[in-house]
């Protein structure tokens, strides 16, 4: 009994902690938000329809906000509050798999929690969650913007229940800090572009061309793959006129097989990989006409 009362008391404690940071933001309805840094808020950027909010702090004063910024990727915006004198949330200092996880979001008076497991390390490498980390607690009305805790009362993540139906999913904190920083500089975050168009394409080995595919051959994301060395890379089917893959001498018909020495299989990759690249200089591994090249490319910026 005493394990468990300790364990209970320790929750308690994180909730404690991490509430201190955690405001109200009324933009239409109240959803909730994390204080990152003095006078510095982050919520859902999904649910912020103006430029003008208004901020209830933990003690109950309300308080005018102004959005400093909005980042579409993340979702994340950035709120300033003059006279705010809320701690900001300390980021943890390394959640392992297994730990428990606590949501913790003010959606209106007082806290609110839900009690979730870190399931994985990191994020998803691939697909459409790729840089998102998911939360392990049931979502609930409000909880935008909140804060997803370790034990120990550290910020994980900030939370988001808007992006998967049914899913409550967090940017993880050393991100979502770096996105904070980035608007309060300049209001957006910049992100890199290709200016490309492309699809997956799979071609197999030649040596095992014609062949049928091996009993146990496994089928993945993106069809069947025979052990037979076939590939997936992406077909561009589109260069932008004067856009950075342009100049670095993209065509159409190429296809892209590696980004700086990695692999890339599907078009969501690719964009997320870019995005955080602006200004970054890249080399591209592309076959074109039966041979393989490369070509370096400075990401351009929008």
């Amino acid at each position: 009994m005493t394990t468990f009362q300790d364990l209970s008391a320790g929750m308690a404690d994180a909730v404690r902690t991490a509430g201190q940071s955690v405001v109200t933001v009324q933009a239409g309805r109240p959803v909730s938000g994390t204080v990152v840094a003095d006078g510095q808020v982050l919520t859902a950027a999904h649910v912020l329809h103006g430029d003008e909010v208004t901020v209830r702090t933990p003690d109950g004063r309300e308080l005018p906000g102004t959005v400093a910024g909005r980042d579409p990727v993340t979702d994340l915006a950035l709120v300033r509050v003059k006279g705010l004198s809320v701690p900001p949330l300390s980021p943890s200092v390394g959640a392992r798999v297994g730990e428990l996880l606590l949501a913790v979001g003010r959606p209106n008076h007082g806290v609110r929690v839900g009690l979730g497991l870190m399931e994985r390390e990191g994020v998803p490498e691939r697909g459409p969650l790729r840089g998102w980390m998911e939360a392990g607690a049931a979502p609930f009305r409000g909880v935008s913007g909140g804060a997803l805790v370790d034990a120990r009362g550290g910020l994980v993540g900030v939370l988001n229940a808007g992006v998967s139906r049914g899913t409550l999913l967090a940017v993880p904190a050393s991100r979502a800090l770096k996105v904070a920083e980035t608007l309060a500089a300049q209001g957006r975050v910049p992100r890199g572009f290709l200016g490309v168009a492309t699809q997956p394409v799979r071609f197999p080995n030649p040596a095992n061309e014609g062949t049928e595919p091996e009993r146990g051959s496994r089928r993945g994301r993106y069809g069947r793959w025979a052990r037979d060395g076939g590939r997936v890379g992406l077909a561009v089917v589109q260069v932008e006129e004067g856009s950075p893959a342009a100049q670095a001498g993209m065509l159409v018909g190429d296809v892209l097989l590696a980004l700086d020495g990695e692999s890339i299989r599907h078009p969501g990759e690719l964009l997320e990989r870019v995005r955080e690249r602006a200004g970054e200089m890249l080399s591209l591994r592309v076959l074109r006409g039966g041979q393989e090249l490369d070509l370096t490319v400075t990401v351009g910026t929008r």
